[in-house]
């Protein structure tokens, strides 16, 4: 059994540290994680703890895997976003410095990954624990691509509750928004503008519009407070003396774990005019219960819980799942992107004793 000292912590998170170094200095932008995905697959490899791999994803179980026990999934996500121009250190040189680790994906989410991957390895060889333990490192989730999590979900077998790496302080977002992408369009008649004629589609799409303004979801979630709909592009017309006979508008929603994509968009359709087309159904709310036994592990830790507006590759997950992680979401996406080494450390010792804590009732 391999024990859970300080000392035990610290060789773990060396080994994180240095993942995460060789991680942040290989360029691996959505849908180019190839070569990430070969140095995770190395230090499995060295670990001597067999894995698969579809596309840039890999996973792995822990060696005394039962089917008759239920399984939890640690995952997080490989892909960085591309690094903006305000960067003023090189974004794929690992930088220790004044108790940082700069570079691309250092936060976001690679100190949540190799954590996670640290915690993996801990239990890897437990015979005495009551769950069995996958570890799930993904690609594409920066785009949400639909060759990530979302192939590698149904190669799991039936999973009974996910953490989720996301930078959150290590605090516990225990539900999170989805997210709904409505293409509209509300159809008139063209005419003469200067005439009285046609049925002008932009004051369609504005009637439906001032409804969406002002319509409340009567239901509002306790960790994620109501539904939030909002219009984000319109487009309409191509000359000014033609009546429009089509107007184009986006709705972004903002759907809480208190109703399915499904109800919002009927919802919506019952209310306007305006055709209504869906881009995805793909992204939906997820939630776990405050007091599922890993939630009431994180709070005995004296971490917080609350709603994510933000999206993750939870929205993918068929199960309770949890976001939680080292790092500081305000960092995500930032110029000289950094994570602390001691938020690391402090994240792989609070991910065990979460862990130890359930699977060990």
């Amino acid at each position: 059994m391999v024990n859970s000292t300080s000392e035990n912590i610290q060789t773990l998170s060396a080994e994180a540290i240095a993942l995460l170094k060789s991680l942040i200095e290989t360029p691996s932008f959505s849908k180019e994680e190839e070569n990430t995905a070969k140095i995770l697959a190395d230090f499995f490899t060295g670990k001597n703890i067999p894995f698969h791999t579809k596309k840039n994803n890999l996973w792995a179980f822990n060696k005394h895997y039962d089917a008759s026990k239920p399984t939890m999934l640690l995952n997080s996500h490989h892909d960085t976003v591309k690094p903006n121009k305000s960067w003023t250190l090189d974004p794929f040189r690992a930088i220790e410095q004044d108790g940082k680790l700069y570079g691309l994906g250092s936060n976001d989410a690679g100190g949540c990954l190799v954590s996670l991957i640290a915690t993996f390895v801990h239990f890897y060889e437990r015979e005495d624990i009551t769950y069995n333990i996958a570890i799930a490192t993904t690609a594409e989730e920066e785009i949400s691509g639909k060759e990530g999590l979302e192939i590698v979900a149904p190669e799991l077998g039936e999973i009974a509750f996910a953490i989720v790496g996301e930078p959150t302080e290590m605090h516990l977002a225990v539900a999170e928004k989805g997210l709904l992408v409505l293409d509209c369009t509300a159809k008139g008649v063209s005419g003469h503008a200067a005439r009285e004629e046609g049925d002008n589609a932009i004051y369609k799409a504005l009637k439906d519009i001032q409804w969406i303004t002002e319509y409340k979801f009567p239901k509002v979630s306790p960790t994620l407070g109501p539904i939030k709909m909002s219009v984000t592009i319109i487009n309409a017309g191509t000359q000014h003396n033609v009546v429009p006979d089509a107007c184009t508008f986006t709705i972004d929603v903002r759907v809480t774990d208190q109703y399915t994509l499904e109800e919002v968009i009927s919802e919506i359709k019952t209310n306007i005019q305006s055709e209504v087309t869906p881009r995805s159904i793909r992204l939906r709310p997820s939630s776990i219960p405050m007091d599922h036994p890993i939630v009431l592990e994180g709070l005995k830790l004296g971490r917080n819980a609350y709603g994510s507006p933000t999206t993750s590759d939870q929205a993918l997950l068929d199960c309770p799942s949890l976001k939680m992680g080292p790092g500081h979401s305000a960092r995500s996406h930032s110029a000289d992107e950094f994570i602390y080494l001691h938020e690391i450390e402090e994240g792989i010792a609070q991910y065990i004793k979460m862990v130890e804590g359930v699977v060990t009732r």
